[in-house]
């Protein structure tokens, strides 16, 4: 299956290859900015449109590969570049110049053979970076020994994160670090209101550090310790996984 471009953003100009020294590369050794990265996101269903439409308006360069026309054309306006190809055909991903980009995003959400076929045609064409999508645990593994660099299982992902977000309603959201940590935003109960950040009684008893709270629209640092916290606050806590629910279940009644 040949490939086919659809919109007026559409080129034939894939991204120059990568040499050995800036092959992903990411930032700007002059400026010290985060630099723009090419993606390639094979797959434009619920999840896979949704990867490209925020990295494209990150102004990332994104390649957009969907094997229906009717979802290439929905982005053909919104990407560098839409294209009709089939995933599991590794000449026609080779003639769309996927080999080139820093990152590839397999998003191919049903059919179980051609996400794996497609994992392993990026692989070969040498996409350093991949991301794939998995349906099941089983499936999950299989994308791991096939060298992929992070496999997702949104639906249980994102189950989890609200399961969290139920349990206690003084939880706003979460990011897992890895090694057991997480930096948590918690919205301040009433029994801590007034208190001062570093009073060791908040927060160090449970082993937690507290990072900075979002007040209004202004991020305001924990550093000083001179902070003084109010019920209308969203505090940003680091800690291991355990001690921060400890902490919240401490007054998740307050909620």
């Amino acid at each position: 299956m040949s490939t086919a471009r659809i919109g007026p953003r559409a080129s034939a100009v894939a991204p120059r290859a990568k040499s050995g020294l800036d092959a992903g590369a990411t930032h700007n050794r002059e400026t010290g900015l985060l630099k723009n990265r090419s993606f390639v996101v094979i797959g434009l269903g619920t999840f896979g449109s949704s990867v490209a439409r925020e990295l494209a308006r990150f102004g990332d360069r994104v390649l957009g590969i969907d094997i229906h026309e009717r979802n290439v054309a929905r982005l053909a306006e919104t990407l560098t570049e839409a294209i009709i190809a089939d995933g599991k055909d590794e000449a026609a991903l080779k003639e769309a110049g996927v080999g080139n980009y820093d990152v590839a995003v397999v998003a191919i959400g049903e059919d179980l053979e051609a996400n794996i076929l497609c994992t392993m045609n990026v692989r070969m064409l040498g996409v350093e970076t991949i991301w794939v999508k998995a349906l099941n645990r089983t499936h999950h593994r299989i994308l791991t020994k096939l060298g992929a660099d992070r496999v997702l299982l949104p639906e249980q992902e994102i189950g989890q994160h609200i399961a969290q977000m139920l349990h206690n309603p003084l939880v706003r959201d979460y990011v897992s670090l890895g090694n057991g940590y997480h930096v948590v935003n918690f919205q301040i109960p009433p029994k801590l209101d007034g208190k001062p950040v570093a009073d060791p009684d908040v927060f160090a008893r449970y082993g937690l550090r507290a990072l900075g709270v979002m007040r209004d629209s202004q991020f305001l640092s924990c550093e000083t310790g001179a902070l003084v916290l109010r019920t209308e606050d969203k505090l940003l806590l680091l800690g291991r996984r355990t001690d921060l629910w400890r902490f919240g279940d401490a007054f998740r009644d307050e909620g």
